[in-house]
């Protein structure tokens, strides 16, 4: 729970803080943009919300929030943000929200499919989260797409008996589904696993109906400049071969990157491959 004693200086006074144990992992500002911005090196309340859609916007933020960084001067009701969560994205995909300290706040989504629900990465194992995905039909597969956002998969395997899909470059435990070498794999008809070394040796993108791409930390959009997005600075295997990946991933078509780190991006495929293209260029 944040700390009111701890409360960073830079928010502005009212209902919402954010305090001094914020990581920056940038969600509450995708999340809340209107209400929390960035202040150097973490996040802060910039404007107290106006009305109930930002006031709800604010709480989903809070219960995402990894580390409990964000807090209110009085007690809340943060049954309407519950219910929101996992929020839909578009179609039947969704944004899990409840984002787990041990993957730095990365993001994971809920694929809702006839065929068996699709985890992608591990949000935190909390018990409101979990009711959730009961009522929604449970957990299939759960897609992991590197080793440093496996969080809480253990305790979601568990709970729902999934089979976990991970490329045994980064595995550290034995995956009831695990990938092998570099080659695209099809999990089943709507499911492509696309393997991307370079950020970490056994990273995974996995694509959805040609048109959803989960990234992990591959790839992201930045709002800022409308191109997409890697880091060097973050590559913890090989950024030559990660550029390699980010190629190989003109091979497909899809409309959306949703990653792990970093925001989302949504453009016609063919603008997408042309980002596609400029991001390899800027890779070189």
């Amino acid at each position: 729970m944040a700390d009111l004693r701890k409360r960073l200086e830079a928010n502005v006074p009212g209902e919402f803080f954010v305090d001094s144990s914020c990581i920056d992992c940038d969600l509450c500002r995708q999340i809340a943009p209107s209400v929390f911005r960035a202040e150097g090196d973490q996040s802060v309340v910039h404007h107290q919300p106006a009305g109930e859609g930002e006031a709800l916007r604010a709480e989903m933020a809070l219960l995402t929030c990894p580390t409990a960084s964000i807090g209110t001067v009085g007690k809340r009701d943060l049954t309407a943000a519950l219910r929101a969560l996992p929020e839909p994205v578009e179609e039947n995909v969704r944004f899990c929200g409840f984002a787990s300290a041990d993957s730095f706040g990365a993001s994971s989504y809920l694929i809702l499919r006839p065929d068996g629900n699709v985890l992608f990465d591990s949000p935190r194992f909390t018990a409101p989260l979990v009711r959730r995905l009961e009522a929604m039909g449970g957990v299939r597969w759960m897609f992991l797409s590197h080793a440093d956002d496996v969080a809480d998969h253990a305790k979601f395997r568990e709970h729902f008996n999934c089979a976990r899909v991970m490329h045994e470059g980064d595995a550290t435990f034995e995956a009831e589904r695990p990938v092998r070498g570099r080659e695209p794999v099809r999990l089943q008809d709507d499911l492509l696993v696309i393997p991307t070394p370079g950020h970490t040796a056994g990273s995974q993108c996995l694509l959805y109906r040609d048109k959803f791409l989960f990234t992990g930390d591959h790839v992201w959009g930045d709002p800022e400049t409308g191109r997409l997005g890697a880091s060097r600075r973050h590559n913890w295997h090989s950024w030559d071969e990660q550029r390699r990946s980010m190629e190989r991933l003109l091979d497909h078509s899809f409309e959306w990157i949703l990653p792990g780190h970093g925001a989302r991006h949504h453009a016609p495929a063919a603008e997408m491959r042309r980002l596609v293209r400029d991001l390899v260029a800027r890779m070189a």
